[in-house]
């Protein structure tokens, strides 16, 4: 037990994600400080910064999707709070006492404006007792270097998200309604409303540091990973169907549409030359098709023989997609899982649990 103490709490960290965090936070700081000092004329190699960047620098490398890593937290709430600081200073010359306020009042600043951050503490108290260099600067060090490092490092966290392919800005986003009402998603019908987090966090009367849409699109997840535990033995080869319908890429739209209809089924595969998977079309995307059906293909949903059944229904649930692909490690068709196929078998699923149950 006592090695809890030891244990990361972050949860989902990888040691990729922590590697990413050590070259982002190098590059994010040095940068920062070499672009700092040369905007304020004393060259590259004169690094200006100040000390709560290297905090910042871990929010924003190490967990990026935290709303305490965003930009305007970076921005906002180290310039507010050490403006709020050197306010304070400027009134109150008791140091103990003008320290304590200082964090306070930059802690309620910061929630009014929506960009709490806590390297912000660390701001204000600098302001405080920074030393000859901040009293100097006066009400210019909350501009420069506070907002200056800040907006710096806050940019340059966004290159390296971008070219690392994170979310960031991370936005959550939830599921929509694909087809343009008022209704929520199919997945999002059944199981826990958005009411009822509301009501546990409330209950709960704690803070935690992640997004409310987030918090949802996790606990989805879970769900999703409880069901497919709970029946991992039914697998996406036990109800595929194996006489699978394409139709060849250089295939006119008149063909591929006539196909749909003879067979009366709502997606077909596309395949090349040598039968291997490279799309899907619908009637959907056949309305757009001037020439080949390879000119308006989308992309196809695809799964492996031995792939829980369950997993699939994100994907049969999306309001978008009517089918998925089973392949093999060529890409060539080993069946294809339709919505219809998946509501059989989670009926079957049910139907075996109830009798269980009853003996």
């Amino acid at each position: 037990m006592a090695f809890r103490l030891f244990v990361p709490i972050l949860a989902g960290a990888t040691l990729r994600e922590r590697i990413l965090a050590c070259i982002g936070a190098t590059i994010g700081i040095a940068l920062t400080g070499a672009i700092s000092g040369l905007a304020m004329g004393g060259g590259p190699h004169v690094a200006l910064l100040v000390a709560p960047m290297g905090a910042s620098a871990v929010l924003l490398f190490a967990v990026p999707a935290s709303p305490l890593a965003q930009p305007w937290s970076i921005i906002g709430g180290n310039s507010i709070s050490a403006l709020v600081g050197v306010t304070v200073a400027h009134f109150i010359h008791d140091p103990v006492m003008a320290s304590g306020l200082a964090v306070a009042l930059a802690i309620a600043a910061m929630s009014f404006t929506r960009c709490l951050h806590p390297p912000g503490g660390a701001a204000a108290l600098t302001a405080v007792l920074g030393g000859p260099a901040v009293i100097s600067a006066g009400f210019l060090f909350p501009f420069v270097p506070v907002a200056l490092n800040s907006t710096i490092l806050a940019a340059l966290g966004f290159l390296f998200h971008k070219l690392a392919r994170r979310n960031y800005p991370h936005v959550a986003t939830p599921a929509a309604n694909s087809h343009g009402t008022a209704d929520a998603p199919a997945q999002q019908r059944v199981g826990f409303r958005p009411e009822d987090i509301d009501a546990a966090l409330t209950t709960l009367d704690e803070t935690f540091d992640i997004d409310r849409d987030d918090l949802e699109r996790l606990l989805r997840q879970v769900e999703l990973q409880a069901m497919v535990r709970s029946h991992r033995t039914l697998l996406c080869e036990d109800i595929m169907s194996r006489d699978v319908v394409s139709v060849s890429e250089q295939a006119t739209a008149d063909e591929a549409r006539q196909q749909l209809l003879d067979h009366n089924i709502r997606t077909l595969p596309v395949v090349d030359a040598d039968a291997r998977l490279v799309g899907a079309v619908g009637l959907r995307e056949l309305t757009k098709a001037t020439d080949t059906v390879k000119s308006v293909m989308a992309k196809a949903g695809t799964a492996w023989p031995e792939t829980p059944a369950m997993s699939l229904l994100p994907v049969l649930t999306d309001g978008r997609s009517h089918a998925v692909v089973i392949v093999d490690g060529e890409r060539h068709i080993l069946g294809l899982i339709t919505q219809t196929d998946l509501l059989a078998a989670a009926a079957r699923v049910q139907r075996a649990d109830k009798g269980l149950a009853a003996a």
